[in-house]
């Protein structure tokens, strides 16, 4: 039974569970699960795929001795890396190593939190024994508690030998989730439930999960939007809008803790939820040793006062608020030394009708930074990848921040002076 004070100190450095804790603590997946015992209708598991940012993507597989080595470098260069996560690229309990690796990680690595992701169908019987090698939070991806629902998400599942198609599948691999979740949860692990939201298949049943969730014990919903992945069954079937998944968050958050700052990260993320430098450490094996660290120069400080214009994502004009794909306005402002000029509300609104993923999407990211041209920066709750490459080819300088605007303003004048000054290093 997971007590108050037990349940804020197994919350206070996890950032997938604690929104408060995203910013201050990196997380790392440690790739070394390729096998999957079901296959998704959105799912394309694919590897060394650098640009890619999304759930079953992975430069490279591990090996555990090799998860082992890498996480001691990662960790001499992040030393803020609280959590170590299994995720991937396939179902973490379709392989051996996964409890390989858990318990090397867990002898040489105790202060280190354990976490992994699965689909469900092998939670059951792994229960205890992921309980003993240390693991305290896992993730199950629950898609549907309906079979007939579940027949339209999954495309098969191999179960005892056999490969299970349609309403059959789905009903093995719901009886299984909705075990394993119970299980986990009066085991003292924190669960998170991940549901894939698909307009058409099975977005009007989400909070029929989001409440069978709650019921067995889960702590949090987490509802990720689908993305349109070209070669999957579901590469035609359109994102839903952020204003469709903002509802549902909300209609489902009366029932259960929702999670409204998940990345979708991929099964090699490393870093901050907002800053994923996977990309950093791939290709890096237990014969691998750093090389050439760059020293750092003396920064020269720019002479005269600073004037700068900023746009912020924000709802209501005094804080911010907002994700900057998700925000129906940004509030202008011009900061000249210590004075702060209000300025003029830049409507996107019209923008949130497009989908979260796609063509559609990338018009809408590249449409809003137009709108912010001649912006120096712009503050908002967290970016996604593609919308810093596109603000940063017009020159605006990305900023996430959270809090009152003149606090959060002050601060990116700092971040904005420190990144100009830098060419001068």
């Amino acid at each position: 039974m997971n007590t108050p004070e037990r349940l804020e100190a197994m919350l206070e450095t996890h950032p997938c569970y604690n929104e408060c804790a995203h910013k201050k603590f990196a997380r790392m997946h440690i790739p070394i699960a390729p096998r999957c015992n079901i296959q998704c209708n959105f799912c394309s598991r694919k590897y060394d795929c650098a640009n890619e940012s999304r759930p079953g993507v992975t430069s490279e597989v591990l090996s555990p001795q090799e998860a082992v080595e890498k996480i001691r470098y990662v960790r001499s260069k992040i030393p803020y890396l609280s959590v170590i996560g299994i995720a991937g690229p396939g179902d973490p309990l379709a392989n051996e190593e996964t409890f390989t690796a858990l318990e090397m990680i867990g002898e040489e690595f105790p202060d280190l939190t354990l976490c992994l992701s699965t689909n469900g169908l092998e939670l059951p019987p792994n229960v205890e024994r992921l309980k003993k090698l240390g693991v305290r939070f896992v993730t199950v991806t629950m898609n549907a508690v309906d079979p007939e629902v579940g027949a339209k998400m999954y495309e098969f599942v191999r179960w005892k030998g056999q490969t299970l198609r349609g309403e059959e599948a789905a009903r093995i691999l719901i009886k299984n989730q909705l075990e394993g979740i119970r299980k986990a949860a009066d085991a003292g692990m924190l669960v998170k439930v991940n549901i894939v939201m698909t307009p058409g298949i099975n977005a009007d049943h989400i909070p029929a999960v989001a409440k069978k969730a709650k019921e067995l014990g889960a702590y949090i919903v987490n509802i990720l939007p689908l993305i349109p992945v070209p070669g999957t069954k579901f590469e035609n079937v359109r994102a839903p809008t952020s204003r469709e998944r903002r509802e549902l968050q909300d209609l489902c958050e009366v029932d259960i803790r929702q999670m409204r700052h998940c990345r979708q990260c991929r099964a090699d993320a490393i870093g901050l939820l907002g800053d994923d430098r996977s990309a950093e450490f791939s290709h890096y094996t237990c014969a691998a040793r750093a090389k050439g660290e760059m020293e750092a120069g003396a920064t020269m400080e720019l002479e005269g006062e600073t004037r700068y214009r900023i746009a912020v994502a924000s709802s209501d004009g005094n804080n911010v608020d907002q994700h900057f794909g998700h925000a129906e306005r940004f509030h202008t402002y011009l900061v000249e030394g210590a004075h702060i000029t209000r300025g003029e509300v830049i409507d996107v609104s019209p923008l949130q009708e497009m989908s979260l993923f796609g063509p559609d999407h990338q018009k809408k990211l590249e449409s809003t930074a137009e709108r912010l041209k001649g912006m120096d920066a712009v503050i908002a709750t967290r970016y996604g990848h593609p919308t810093v490459e596109v603000l940063r080819r017009l020159g605006i300088i990305p900023i996430e921040d959270h809090g009152e605007i003149g606090q959060a303003l002050r601060r990116a004048v700092s971040s904005v002076f420190r990144e100009r000054s830098a060419v001068f290093q």
